[in-house]
């Protein structure tokens, strides 16, 4: 190839990229263009849900456009996800999963070979929640201390309850075992109400709970909080101490996060301009208002962050499903 040829090649090649850069910041400064949907696996009123609401509302006037908050739940996160697969990789289908279905699936469902990150992209991070140990307000047990020493003494009257296998409550006990040599039995329940309604009568001594799915009980006098599994203390709780405070491992840390993905294949720049708006929807006062309700923390990060935080999570809880030999199969 002669020197002219070459330069006319590394001209077309040159023009040929402008043209896609200048194409992918137009799509980009375009978006949106048309309503957006917004594909949840939590039932509508839930604590995930409402935050969606709220985000969805606010974007849609960013945005001037609709925002449509489309709720599949069931099948453990498999329907909401099956059904944002199917769309277009053009930004105006987003999913909503929480940290578990990024992380855990993969490891729980072995024989579907799915795993999340495949197939869809981190695009904006929501919240993250923490988990605070509630046993009933009647309870003899008043710290960690107390609950690891009558796990020991008495393993198989220990039984701590969750909202399924699989969930941070599941995962989070088992952590615990793991930290501590203690062995307990697992109650799974389908109804998360039922569940703190019997921590609260004692049934059940005690279970992993968030504020929105155990607050009408604690405010009702029936539980108490004797730890919250995070190195610091949450400030909408101030009195509860810490994991390590309460005599239990410190670096057990049990929580969710919640973000937006995308259908892989979603422009670069689309994908930066959902996560700029959306952080800049977290941030409005109203929205960080209701999030201190439920103890929700605001977290702004960058796709590359949520990545970074969803592999962290499936490296423990790869083991831990291993060390348990827990499935959803």
């Amino acid at each position: 190839m002669n020197f002219s040829s070459r330069a006319l090649l590394a001209g077309v090649l040159a023009t040929a990229i402008a043209a896609l850069s200048t194409g992918a910041l137009a799509q980009a400064s375009d978006y949106p263009s048309k309503p957006v949907t917004l594909v949840t696996p939590f039932a509508a009123g839930s604590g995930p849900d409402a935050v969606l609401r709220l985000v969805s509302d606010k974007l849609s006037r960013l945005w001037n456009q609709r925002v449509v908050v489309d709720n599949r739940p069931g099948g453990g996160g498999f329907i909401a996800i099956d059904q944002a697969r199917r769309a277009a990789p053009d930004g105006y289908t987003l999913l909503q999963l929480d940290s578990e279905h990024v992380a855990a699936l993969p490891h729980l469902y072995k024989s579907r070979n799915f795993v999340t990150l495949q197939h869809f992209d981190p695009v904006a991070s929501l919240f993250r929640t923490p988990f605070f140990v509630a046993v009933s307000s009647e309870s003899k047990l008043k710290n960690m201390g107390d609950l690891i020493a009558e796990a020991k003494a008495n393993p198989e009257a220990m039984v701590y309850g969750s909202w399924g296998v699989g969930s941070p409550g599941h995962l989070g006990a088992q952590q615990l075992e793991a930290l501590t040599g203690i062995r307990m039995r697992h109650a799974p329940y389908r109804e998360v109400s039922q569940l703190y309604s019997n921590v609260g009568t004692g049934e059940v001594p005690w279970a992993f709970a968030s504020i929105p799915s155990s607050q009408g009980i604690y405010k009702a006098g029936k539980l108490r909080y004797i730890a919250v599994a995070a190195p610091k203390r949450i400030p909408q709780m101030p009195d509860v101490p810490t994991m390590a405070e309460a005599g239990g491992p410190a670096s057990l840390e049990v929580n969710s996060f919640v973000s937006l993905l995308a259908p892989k294949g979603v422009p670069a720049a689309v994908k930066a301009k959902i996560n700029a708006d959306v952080a800049k929807v977290i941030a409005d006062p109203e929205i960080r208002a209701r999030f201190d309700t439920f103890a929700f923390e605001p977290l702004a990060w960058s796709p590359e962050e949520i990545e970074r935080n969803a592999e962290a999570k499936s490296k423990v809880y790869g083991d831990l499903v291993r060390r348990g030999n827990i499935s959803l199969e």
